[in-house]
């Protein structure tokens, strides 16, 4: 990949572009990111650079990770992340990747963990449809059918039950880059953005621009 950053999602809200079209969008606080680290092929087996997010308080941060930023004389991060790219040669540590990275008009995809549902039926987690409410149906929202009679006689494998639901990684691919406000590092990305106000989000330039 050519460009990443991390990101702090900030909420969701709604813009009118030039020819007065209604977008619904999501605000992303992306960066500061500060260079921590830089892997290259030749010690490390491939090209990265290592990057840190969010300052966190000293007494949170274990001290092995302490003495990692401290050898790149820097404060210690909440959020610590590599990102693999195609040229590394023009990152030094210290240095800062911000909002200003991407321009209006970019495809990115966008990854984070989902908002956790805790345990869900059928009916709710894989969209199931629900038994008669009649008086005389005893069958409501059940899981329905759990397999054949006596062949094979079992569930089978991949059955879709009820379960927990949420806490995943997604990816959502092919987002438009509305706006970017490099004076607040702000990213206005076209349509949802998985996770709950203040999750982190790792946002990277589009694998099918």
């Amino acid at each position: 990949m050519k460009k990443a950053i991390l990101a702090k999602k900030i909420g969701m809200t709604q813009i009118f572009n030039d020819k007065s079209e209604f977008i619904p969008v999501t605000v992303l606080e992306a960066g500061p990111c500060v260079i921590v680290q830089i892997k290259n092929s030749q010690t490390d087996g491939y090209n990265a650079i290592q990057v840190g997010f969010l300052n966190a308080k000293p007494k949170r941060v274990l001290k092995p990770i302490a003495g990692h930023f401290q050898k790149a004389n820097l404060t210690p991060k909440k959020f610590l992340r590599e990102f693999r790219l195609d040229d590394i040669s023009e990152y030094n540590i210290g240095d800062q990747i911000k909002a200003d990275k991407f321009t209006q008009g970019d495809k990115v995809d966008a990854i984070a963990i989902s908002k956790g549902k805790g345990f869900q039926g059928s009916i709710k987690r894989h969209g199931h449809h629900r038994g008669p409410m009649a008086h005389g149906s005893k069958y409501h929202r059940g899981v329905g059918s759990m397999s054949s009679a006596t062949t094979p006689g079992r569930v089978k494998k991949g059955k879709k039950m009820p379960g927990h639901m949420g806490a995943r990684r997604v990816t959502i691919q092919n987002l438009e880059v509305v706006k970017v406000d490099s004076e607040k590092n702000f990213l206005l990305l076209k349509g949802s953005v998985p996770g709950p106000k203040g999750s982190l989000v790792f946002i990277k330039d589009s694998v099918k621009a």
